[in-house]
């Protein structure tokens, strides 16, 4: 009964607001293609050759998301690393971390965590923004370096006034296992000035199994973030934002929870359009992200006292990032437009450590690391023909990190750290070109692009590892940059009732960054060995005991996603995805490992414009090729995995133009199933060595959307 409470608020809710608003007139024509909205996204088709394009404010099946990586799934090959109910760390196409470039209206917030317990997306509430952007692969040079793997931006539109107007997007979210969100968008201006406030809050308990087994996953966030905005014409825009948020998550994958996930964020922004000469656009944005995360064992769990962390341990990190970025857009002729410029980004990180007696405030802040990056960067585009075109691309990073910390080792067993003081530079070019051409007759776009690109190592494979290649005292001074070759290509066939797409991969990655875990059983220690100030180690991994150790290998890498979307009829929609990744670790002749299983989607979905209905059935293969052992700084492979398939339905009432109502059923047979990708279970909480958690069983929601 105590579960559907929240549903039963959100539906009395909807009921006294249809009795204030006029219905939406449905669809007069029997025939008539309903073009609206859709109330619940259960995938995302291409846009663009290798760009997907959503709303996030739409909500999604499964259950409304609560981080950018839930959102992040709805699009075709992208799987994440679940360690609990929320703060997943996003993969796609089995690539992970800065291989991955995700940005919040053009910045960069790197989390803090040594073993990204606070993920980047962790930070990002996709309700608080108006579009979401990926684009696969290495196919652009215009958003910040070493964007291998593909590009993610969550972005915010301007607020465009023609008169004085107040504008308003809400939503409340009520489900199973006491989940409750609440969101608020306001934006007031004329044509002159604008004021835009967004905030967010969202909470859950801990979620049952389909065994009815509790799985530890409680979490508790919110958000606000507030633009002044100054247009004194349509075509200038000067912005000032600035932003807060904190939350706190427990974790069935680590040994360790996350109490603080505290966030501060400004910015300022500069754009000039329509400029009249061969100029035609100016962009300027400078911006400040600071990250303050607290990890312990002892606010959401109690310490366990047959484990190797049997005290109340508490760790507190920070990472402050600025940066900046300038670029402007040029029409050289009327069928060339070239976009140049330079952007900035410079960190630092710092950690303190307590226990529940001698709290980690009263603590000196310790900087272990810093680092920095000025790229230069500039994108042609050339319709060569009225059918064809030809983009390309390239940019130069000057990156570099110094490594302050003192020693290396345990907390009980420090060494002098060999690279203590030492700094690294490197240079690092890349690069694409990339060939479309529309195909009228059928009508049909296809694509064929070759990108190269070259990643500095980040704070997680410089420093958090206990060894380097060949077993060095630490990974700083061995670890070599990636540099990532790929060929992508593929086709997309739209008419009015069939949208069918397909895209495919094929690369090769020399020095690919590999964590071996020597003798790790995740969910031991939770790499304790960071978290006296400045010592190397696993600076609070909260999830990973024993040895981890940073290595370069050759690997090669391949795969695509395909999708259908077709009108069977003028309310009826059916609709299928499938993706594949597959890697190769070249050196040792084996698997490349944290690689997600073949996956399928498919739907149906009814929509009059008023009433819809839909169905989504999720069928995953079992992953039998896996590295035993080894992974990245937060997963690891620790065997085969089964496969499963989850079948959920949803359904919606367009109460009026203003509000609507949306209600779903995920996993609605109860299936007891695990993800591949999927950190181990912690021991504190019963879990036996290498055996991974559950996801949710039967599971309801209710969401409901006002605009004004």
């Amino acid at each position: 009964m105590h579960k559907n409470k929240d549903i039963l608020r959100a539906t009395c809710l909807a009921t006294a607001l249809a009795a204030s608003f006029p219905a939406w007139p449905q669809a007069t024509g029997a025939d008539a293609i309903i073009t609206t909205d859709p109330v619940v996204i259960t995938g995302v088709a291409p846009s663009a050759p290798l760009t997907f394009t959503t709303d996030p404010k739409i909500p999604r099946q499964p259950l409304p998301a609560s981080d950018g990586t839930d959102y992040l799934k709805t699009i075709p090959g992208f799987s994440a690393i679940r360690n609990g109910g929320t703060n997943g760390d996003p993969v796609l196409r089995g690539m992970f971390g800065s291989r991955l470039n995700i940005l919040t209206n053009g910045t960069s917030m790197p989390g803090a965590c040594p073993a990204r317990m606070d993920a980047p997306s962790s930070y990002i509430s996709p309700e608080n923004f108006d579009k979401l952007t990926v684009i696969k692969g290495p196919q652009t040079v215009l958003w910040g370096p070493g964007a291998s793997a593909g590009t993610i931006r969550f972005d915010r539109d301007t607020p465009r006034f023609t008169e004085p107007g107040v504008r308003f997007d809400g939503s409340l979210v009520g489900g199973s296992n006491g989940r409750n969100d609440q969101a608020a968008d306001l934006t007031v201006g004329n044509d002159k000035v604008y004021t835009r406030i967004t905030a967010n809050h969202s909470h859950a308990q801990d979620y049952k199994d389909g065994d009815g087994n509790k799985v530890p996953s409680r979490w508790d966030k919110w958000n606000a973030d507030l633009a002044l905005g100054f247009t004194p014409d349509a075509d200038t825009l000067y912005e000032l934002t600035a932003g807060t948020g904190d939350g706190n998550a427990r974790y069935a994958g680590r040994g360790m929870d996350g109490s603080q996930f505290k966030r501060e964020s400004f910015g300022l922004r500069f754009e000039k359009r329509n400029l009249g000469g061969v100029l035609d656009k100016l962009e300027a944005q400078l911006y400040y992200n600071y990250a303050d995360h607290v990890m312990d064992n002892y606010t959401l769990r109690k310490p366990d006292m047959t484990s190797s962390m049997p005290m109340a341990m508490a760790a507190d990190v920070d990472r402050a990032t600025w940066g900046g970025r300038i670029a402007g857009t040029w029409n050289l002729a009327p069928d060339l437009s070239l976009v140049t410029g330079l952007d900035f980004q410079q960190s630092r990180h710092r950690s303190r450590s307590g226990t529940d007696t001698v709290s980690y405030r009263s603590q000196s802040w310790v900087k272990d690391a810093s680092f920095a990056n000025t790229g230069l960067f500039g994108e042609l585009t050339w319709h060569a023909t009225q059918d064809s075109r030809i983009i390309g691309g390239a940019r130069v990073d000057w990156a570099s990190a110094k490594d302050f910390r003192r020693d290396n080792g345990s907390m009980m067993m420090p060494m002098p750290n060999p690279t203590a003081g030492e700094r690294r530079n490197e240079t690092l070019p890349s690069g694409f070109l990339r060939y479309e051409r529309d195909l009228a007759d059928l009508p049909a776009t296809v694509y064929v692009g070759l990108g190269h690109a070259e990643r500095f190592p980040d704070y997680w494979e410089l420093f958090s590892p206990t060894q380097g290649p060949d077993g060095s005292i630490n990974a700083f001074r061995g670890v070599k940059p990636e540099k990532t070759t790929q060929i992508d290509f593929g086709a997309q066939y739209k008419t009015e009732t069939l949208d069918a797409w397909l895209s495919g991969y094929a690369g090769y990655v020399d020095d690919f960054i590999l964590f071996d875990y020597a003798k790790s059983h995740m969910g031991g220690m939770g790499g304790m060995g960071g978290m006296h100030g400045g010592h190397g180690g696993h600076g609070g991994h909260g999830g990973h005991g024993g040895s981890t150790q940073a290595a370069n290998i050759d690997a090669r890498i391949a795969g695509g996603e395909l999708g259908l979307s077709y009108q069977a009829a003028p309310r009826w929609k059916l609709g299928a995805t499938l993706a594949y990744a597959w890697g190769q670790n070249r050196s040792d002749g084996r698997a490349l490992p944290q690689m997600p299983p073949l996956e399928a989607k498919l739907s149906a979905a009814y929509d009059d414009g008023t009433w819809s209905a839909g169905a989504l059935w999720r069928l995953v293969a079992a992953q039998r090729r896996y590295a035993l052992n080894q992974g990245n700084v937060v997963g690891k492979d620790f065997g085969p995995s089964a496969g499963f398939g989850v079948f959920s339905l949803n359904g919606g009432y367009a109460v009026s133009k203003q509000v609507k109502l949306s209600l779903g059923v995920d996993n609605l047979f109860n299936k007891t199933y695990a993800e591949h990708l999927n950190l181990a279970g912690d021991a504190g909480f019963g879990f036996a060595a290498n055996t991974a958690f559950n996801e949710p069983g039967r599971t309801f929601w209710a969401r409901l959307s006002f605009k004004y």
